[in-house]
């Protein structure tokens, strides 16, 4: 597996632009859409914190286990949301997706699958992975839907294993896709996105 490094991923009318400093105005607007970090079960920011929320991002990405980014919609040059690559470990040839959030606008909309698709690709046919992982909340119900109907295989649910913002302790949801069933999830994203044009 190749070391994730920054890189811009573009298509199905979304772009994912190395995060950045200068994008904590644009976050903050984003995430106002929805006051999404009032859901107590998510990693979402205030916008009051989002300097030090792309702040921590980075220093994981310097650290060599994350790799963030932010999603800007292009037919509205807007910036929609953040995620994010974490838990990198290259010598499993493993990376996991996460952090990610959408305004409440670009929810249930092609966002997410565009952003997967370009995700996937990346890790499975330019970095050489052998496993993505995706993790989620017991208590966020519409991400374990979501993450399902890209194909993912639920591996189980790890106990107490996360602390949330309040200061509570979430057990993880845990899914796995392999590279042997990437093209069959590719072709199910695809799909997906020829559908919602």
């Amino acid at each position: 597996m190749r070391t994730p490094e920054p890189v811009t991923l573009e298509g199905h009318g979304v772009r994912l632009e190395p995060l950045h400093a200068d994008h904590t105005d644009g976050l903050g607007a984003a995430v106002d859409d929805g006051k999404l970090w009032e859901l107590w079960f998510t990693t979402v920011p205030d916008p009051a914190r989002m300097d030090g929320y792309i702040a921590d991002a980075l220093a994981g990405q310097r650290q060599g286990h994350m790799l963030p980014w932010a999603v800007r919609d292009l037919a509205t040059g807007t910036l929609v949301g953040s995620t994010r690559y974490h838990d990198i470990v290259p010598s499993v040839d493993r990376v996991e997706i996460g952090y990610t959030w959408y305004s409440a606008s670009r929810q249930r909309s092609h966002v997410n699958s565009a952003c997967k698709i370009l995700l996937l690709s990346y890790a499975f046919d330019t970095l050489g992975c052998q496993v993505v992982g995706l993790r989620t909340d017991n208590f966020n119900f519409r991400s374990q839907r979501a993450i399902e109907a890209l194909g993912a295989k639920k591996d189980g649910v790890l106990r107490h294993h996360f602390a949330r913002r309040d200061g509570t302790v979430r057990d993880s949801v845990m899914y796995s896709i392999l590279a042997s069933e990437w093209p069959d999830v590719h072709r199910n994203l695809a799909s997906r996105l020829s559908r919602s044009r």
